[in-house]
């Protein structure tokens, strides 16, 4: 599920009874080296109430992440807008167009993959995977949302670790964030 061929990662994320969780792995990889193995690449943002990941450079995430929030505190919290107007400032700046990252965002009831090239993608499942490992998380999510019990942070964690058995570019070096259920 990545519009670009982004390497280097795996961050999943989806909503399960009502609690909204993502995750990545930790890898940093420049070429064939492994520079990090426990790197952060899911946050919380506008006042802990937004999940997002990023695949891609990481300076450029960190770019994304604060455009993001802003349009979050500009159009009130409204998440589906907020992206619509971030994808389409991203693809059409001249600075932010050059920009190599995708994002994977989580609310309490809506999942979203955002790219430059000016796409919002609201999947049908309720599950956002990108990066390299993405496929492969996505997958394993998929079947143990529909065969399973599992909480969302389990699904998660699990999911994480099965793209790190085939991905060279994903470890086990786990990082979950979830939103509290505050019903």
């Amino acid at each position: 599920m990545t519009g670009k061929n982004i390497k280097s990662t795996t961050v999943i994320g989806l909503i399960r009874d009502g609690v909204a969780v993502i995750g990545s792995d930790g890898q940093v990889t420049m070429g064939n080296t492994v520079l990090k193995h426990t790197a952060k690449k899911v946050r919380k943002i506008f006042n802990d109430s937004i999940l997002v990941g990023f695949a891609g450079a990481t300076s450029d995430a960190f770019t994304l992440f604060e455009r993001f929030e802003s349009k979050l505190e500009q159009y009130k919290g409204n998440l589906l807008r907020a992206a619509t107007e971030l994808a389409k400032e991203w693809r059409s700046d001249k600075y932010l167009r050059k920009l190599d990252a995708l994002l994977a965002v989580v609310g309490k009831d809506k999942t979203l993959i955002i790219s430059g090239t000016g796409d919002v993608i609201e999947p049908d499942d309720g599950i956002v995977a990108i990066g390299s490992g993405g496929q492969y998380a996505y997958v394993a999510a998929r079947i143990m949302v529909k065969y399973t019990k599992m909480t969302g942070k389990e699904i998660v964690e699990e999911a994480l670790r099965q793209a790190a058995d085939v991905c060279i570019y994903t470890n086990n070096k786990i990082t979950i964030l979830q939103l509290e259920n505050k019903d």
